[in-house]
Parts: structure tokens; C-alpha cells; sequence
């Protein structure tokens, strides 16, 4: 019976180690499936929809050949699409039956008129989430989910690369081979260990068996006798050694190279040819983000935001280093481009005048998307300066006027370290922009830089202190500090024949306001601050000898008529809602020098 049953372990091991043996071999599926795109290269852009990388699961190996360089990117669908809207472009879609297909998709918009002047080229692109170029061939890894595309591309102006090809993973694990080949080890050493006690029973049963013979009665003998017997007498018997019975030593040889082939055919097995049991840990609750049904997605991700301001802030401060106003020009605009304007045109003028601060370049601490599907685009920013010898945190609204744009700081101003900001919505949800005639804020955005300047005016005689928080704003006690030294220093020369008149009006630049969880919105206004110094005596001059600054500006070192100077207040405010009882409160600002000219 020993035998029957390990007859029956025999085969179960064999079956069950064949199954496992089976399911890495001949019975494995492949481990990749790719899907090649070949283009007519009549364009020199290819468009890849994220429906033909997401048409099988996982994560996607893109590689593209060319003959030079070869340029892939890849970002939102629709923000590609504009960009490409001026040119035509080959569009990689999935058609019926889930296939791959090719079409060239002619330009729908006329080009922008910077393109005319400048060779449009892919690279650097704020659209972008990220960005790859090299020489021949490029290959990366990619997951991308349906509703971001790649865009591949040469040098902007010839054929774009035609030999594409994405590559997904396939789950080809066996993750019972594993179990399959040990059960089938088990079996073979439990089929073994069977046949061996077989064999012993077999052997054992073989043994001549004597009847029992009735004994003589015995008696007493001496031990000195029966030393003597036991020394004469040789043992016919052979020893269990000299036996044809299976030892342990065969024993042991047999069951060797069963283990050795176990231990062989584990080692085979990775760790894909066995079931994963992993344990997960309870999630923790996280507060619940709920979308407005219909609103857009924001206009950049995080990432997007911290590889544009470190863009901006090398550009400008190259700009800086050069005293480059066209260069500037490319990353600023509106009260942040006029200071640095004047700044250049000071240094260039006076050495020893001091740079604008640098913008920062990292690290963002706060991202504030506008969500919108269209042009322009807003994004504010709250980025600390690295520099530990001169910290600052700056906060600053960027637009971007068209696809074809790069983002541009409008207004930049720094934040004290006492400053609250209001709740923001998260980067991924972002805000809405806020109209400049809003009536659902405690005054509209572009009626508070007036507000304000009449504020800097009048102080507690103005209409509109009371919706101010002028306790807590560090702008105003500034403005009247530098008005009393201006009016000390002329007295110091001109008492009696000259006198200095202030004046705030509201700046140039449009407000720009982004809505806060709270439906208020920070806004960003522009004022100007202007002072006009002038002789009351016809015979008195007004001279520039401490005032250089004014001088480089205007050119000359005396006027009979005066001076005005003006200075530009980048401002950033957070304004309530329509029926709270909170006050607009200062966040942060910048003031610098605009412009300096002869009085009329």
C-alpha cells in the first residue's frame, strides 16, 4: 500500500511542478505590447492624443528616431491644440476598433505678430508640463492620463520625426507557479519518503521467521565460565552493515537530488511567480475638495508654476546683470517692467545706484491658478527668497496674454512677516479671476487703487477710511514718514522761496483679482505717489545737488519752474466680500522710483 500512495504523490508532484514549470514557459504571455506610428513627416509637428497612450493600462515608453534633433513635450490637450492653432500639424488619434490613425490638421487662426519677426520654435514653452530633447533618437518613460497629450516636434521648422513608437507593460506574472512548483516538492519528498518505507516494509518482511522452541531449564553459572564461552565463540551472523538493506547513507543519497531539483526550480521563480500579499494601512480622512460642477481646470500644476518663476527670475536677473530693458521686457510687464525700466535707466547712469531685489526663484510656498480654458491667463505666487542673508517673500501675479506667450510678472510686491493671507483654494482646483467692475466684493477692484490714493491724500478726512484696516497697513505710515523728509530737506535749503505739494492718484495698470475660498479676492492695484517741488520767489531756482537720482532722469541740475517726482506703488490688498463686516486689508507692496521731470 506504501507503494500505491507513493505512486499517487509521484504524480501529483509531477503534474503540479509541470503546471508551475508550464505557466513561466510556454504558457507566459509577453511582458510589453508597443504600437508603432509611422507619420508621412509633411508637417513639423506630430500631436499625440492622450486616448492612444491610455489605450492600455499603465505606464507608457515613448520613443521617437529622427535623423537630427528631436524634441517631445507633453501638457493639456486643449492648451496644445491652441498652441498648434496657427500651423498645421499631424494629429495621432484612435479611430474605430480602438486604431491608430493619422491626419493632418490644417492651421485655424493666423499667426501671432511675434512670430513674423522671430522663427517659432518649441522649446521653453510655459504650456509645457515638461519638456525632453536630444540628438537622434529620445526615449522616456511616461503616465499620462487621457486628457494631456504629447507633442513631438524637430527644431520648430522641419519635419517633425515620423518613426514613433509607444511601448506599454503587460501584467504577465504567474503568481501561482511559485505555489505550484513548492506544492509539487512537497509532493515528490512526501513520494520518496513513501517508496523508502515500502522498500523497508518489503525487506523487513523477507527475514526467515523461527518458531519459538521451548527452553531447557538453566542453571547457575560462574562468571569466569561464561567469559570463556562468549571469547571462543565467532557470530555467524552477518552485521546489519553487510545487508542488503537500504542504509541512511543511500537513503540520504536518494533524497538529495530531490532537494537539489526543488532548490533549482525555486531559484527560478521571481518574485512575480508568487501571489503579493500586501498589507495597506487604513487610509487617514483628508479634507473633501469639491470642484464646481462645469468650472475649468486651473491654468498651470504646481510643477508648471515652480519651473516658470525659476524661468522668470534667471531671465531678469540676466536682464539686471545687463541692464537689458528688451531682455527684461520678455518676462515683465505693467508696473513690474516700468520700475525696473527706470531702475536701468538710473544705473546706467549712476554706478553706485543700487538693483531692484532680485525675484526669487524658489522655493513657492503658495500657487494660485486661475481656472480658465482661455486667454489671458493669471496665476499668483507667494515665492521666499533662498538668500539666507536677505530673506524676503514675495508675492506676485503673473499673466499670460496667448498660447504663444510666455507668463510675465504684472505686479510683484513683498510681504511682511506678519502678514495673514486669506484661505486660498488648493493649486489643483484653483480660482476664479474676479471682473474689475465685481459688485460682489465690499468695493470693486478697479475702484480700490483710487480708494486708496484718496486715502494717502486726505488720511482720516477720507470718504474712504472707514473700509480700510489702517491700523494694521505699514504702506501709509511709510508715505507719510517720506513726505516729512522730503519737505525737511527742502526747507534745509529753500525755506521761504520754495514749497513741495503731494499728490496720489491711481496708477495705469488694470487691477488684477483673484477670488479667495471665502468669496472675497486678492486684488493688486498700481498708485502713483508724486511730490512737486517749486520756487515761490521768481528770482529762486530749484537746484538738484543732493537729488542725483532726479537729475540723471531729467537730464539738467536746476529749473526755475521745479521738479515732479513721481513713484509707482505696486500694491497687493485683500478685499471682503459684499456683506462682511471686515475691512480691505494691506498685504504687500513695493514702491520705486517711476519718473522725474521739469515742472511746466
Amino acid at each position: 500500500m506504501r507503494f500505491v500512495w507513493a505512486v499517487v504523490a509521484f504524480v501529483i508532484a509531477a503534474a503540479m511542478i509541470g503546471a508551475g514549470i508550464a505557466q513561466r514557459t510556454v504558457f507566459q504571455g509577453p511582458s510589453e505590447a508597443t504600437e508603432s506610428i509611422q507619420t508621412d513627416g509633411s508637417t513639423a509637428y506630430t500631436l499625440i492624443d492622450g486616448s492612444v497612450l491610455g489605450s492600455l493600462p499603465g505606464a507608457q515608453a515613448l520613443r521617437v528616431a529622427g535623423d537630427g534633433e528631436v524634441f517631445v513635450s507633453y501638457g493639456r490637450t486643449s492648451d496644445m491644440q491652441a498652441w498648434l492653432a496657427d500651423v498645421p500639424y499631424t494629429a495621432v488619434t484612435l479611430g474605430q476598433e480602438n486604431a491608430v490613425q493619422t491626419a493632418v490638421v490644417p492651421a485655424s487662426v493666423s499667426a501671432p505678430a511675434a512670430e513674423t519677426t522671430t522663427a517659432r520654435t518649441p522649446v521653453g514653452s510655459d504650456l509645457w508640463l515638461d519638456e525632453y530633447q536630444q540628438t537622434g533618437s529620445l526615449s522616456t518613460t511616461l503616465q499620462l492620463p487621457a486628457d494631456m497629450s504629447v507633442l513631438v516636434a524637430s527644431d520648430g521648422t522641419a519635419p517633425a520625426p515620423s518613426d514613433i513608437s509607444v511601448t506599454w507593460p503587460i501584467d504577465n506574472s504567474t503568481p501561482w507557479a511559485g505555489p505550484l512548483i513548492a506544492g509539487g516538492a512537497v509532493a515528490l519528498l512526501a513520494g520518496i519518503v513513501l517508496y523508502l518505507l515500502g522498500i523497508r516494509h518489503v525487506r523487513r518482511s523477507r527475514r526467515p521467521r523461527r518458531k519459538g522452541l521451548p527452553l531447557p531449564v538453566t542453571e547457575p553459572i560462574s562468571i569466569a565460565d561464561a567469559d570463556a564461552a562468549d571469547k571462543g565463540v565467532i557470530s555467524s551472523s552477518p552485521s546489519r552493515r553487510g545487508r542488503g538493506a537500504l542504509g541512511p547513507g543511500r537513503r540520504a543519497l536518494i533524497a538529495v537530488p530531490a532537494l537539489g531539483i526543488s532548490a533549482a526550480l525555486f531559484a527560478g521563480c521571481s518574485a512575480d511567480a508568487w501571489p503579493q500579499f500586501v498589507a495597506s494601512d487604513s487610509p487617514s480622512p483628508t479634507p473633501t475638495v469639491i470642484v464646481p460642477e462645469g468650472q475649468f481646470p486651473p491654468a498651470v500644476t504646481e510643477n508648471q508654476v515652480a519651473k516658470i518663476v525659476s524661468r522668470i527670475a534667471t531671465t531678469v536677473a540676466q536682464a539686471d546683470s545687463a541692464l537689458d530693458a528688451t531682455a527684461a521686457e520678455t518676462r515683465l510687464t505693467g508696473p513690474a517692467l516700468a520700475e525696473r525700466k527706470t531702475n536701468y535707466t538710473l544705473r546706467a547712469a549712476l554706478p553706485d545706484r543700487p538693483a531692484l531685489p532680485a525675484i526669487p526663484a524658489e522655493p513657492v510656498q503658495i500657487t494660485l491658478p486661475q481656472t480658465t480654458g482661455t486667454w489671458p491667463r493669471t496665476v499668483m505666487t507667494v515665492v521666499e527668497s533662498a538668500d539666507a542673508t536677505s530673506p524676503t517673500t514675495s508675492i506676485m501675479m503673473m499673466t499670460q496674454a496667448d498660447p504663444w506667450s510666455q507668463y510675465r510678472v504684472s505686479y510683484i510686491g513683498n510681504l511682511e512677516a506678519s502678514t495673514n493671507l486669506p484661505e486660498l483654494a488648493a493649486p489643483y482646483v484653483g480660482a476664479t479671476q474676479v471682473p474689475p467692475d465685481s459688485s460682489f466684493l465690499v468695493m470693486q477692484p478697479d475702484q480700490v487703487a483710487t480708494a486708496y490714493a484718496d486715502l494717502i491724500n486726505n488720511g482720516q478726512n477720507s470718504t474712504s477710511w472707514a473700509a480700510f484696516d489702517t491700523a494694521n497697513d505699514l504702506l501709509l505710515p511709510a508715505i507719510e514718514e517720506n513726505k516729512k523728509n522730503r519737505t525737511d530737506e527742502l526747507n534745509q535749503t529753500g525755506q521761504g522761496t520754495a514749497e513741495i505739494s503731494f499728490s496720489a492718484t491711481a496708477g495705469a495698470a488694470e487691477p488684477i483679482a483673484l477670488a479667495t475660498l471665502d468669496t472675497g479676492a486678492i486684488v493688486a492695484v498700481n498708485v502713483y505717489e508724486s511730490d512737486t517741488a517749486k520756487p515761490t520767489n521768481k528770482d529762486a531756482v530749484i537746484k538738484l545737488d543732493n537729488n542725483p537720482a532726479v537729475k540723471a532722469l531729467t537730464g539738467v541740475d536746476q529749473s526755475a519752474t521745479g521738479f515732479t517726482t513721481t513713484y509707482t506703488d505696486q500694491i497687493f490688498f485683500y478685499v471682503p466680500s459684499q456683506g462682511s463686516s471686515d475691512k480691505i486689508r494691506l498685504l504687500g507692496y513695493r514702491s520705486s522710483l517711476l519718473e522725474a521731470k521739469v515742472s511746466p
